[in-house]
């Protein structure tokens, strides 16, 4: 979106994201680092930050996050440290219906029933799906 000298290095991103963002809450010096004396609130991701190619850090997502000693989420190899999830509140929220947030997904290819092509579509309950036939 932006050219290169225009952007922040992932250095700078970090630093702005995890020090910036304790001075934006004025938390300055009770967290933000990795050193004595502050929280320890850590999220560790799906895979290394400083390696993964630019376009893929988008798709990074925690697997474990601690806040306060505590694991708060745990997925994949941390699963055995998840906490059991709480209530679904409201009740009548989607997140019950669905199992969770938003979390990216492959929509399966398949015929458009309005037109002769295929395309990926996504599939929801009660939702159109392709919406060729709109235009």
């Amino acid at each position: 979106m932006y050219d290169e000298d225009h952007r922040l290095d992932r250095m700078e991103a970090l630093r702005l994201w995890t020090v910036g963002s304790s001075w934006f809450s004025t938390e300055q010096g009770s967290k933000g680092s990795i050193v004595p004396g502050q929280l320890a609130d850590v999220a560790v991701l799906s895979a290394d930050y400083f390696s993964v190619a630019e376009e893929e850090i988008k798709n990074l997502e925690s697997v474990l996050t601690i806040v306060g000693g505590k694991a708060v989420y745990a997925s994949q190899e941390f699963s055995d440290l998840a906490p059991p999830l709480p209530s679904v509140l409201p009740e009548w929220s989607p997140v019950a219906a669905y199992g969770g947030y938003f979390k990216p997904a492959t929509a399966p290819v398949v015929a458009c029933s309005a037109l002769p092509h295929s395309h990926a579509v996504e599939q929801t309950p009660g939702g159109f799906g392709c919406l060729c036939w709109a235009f």
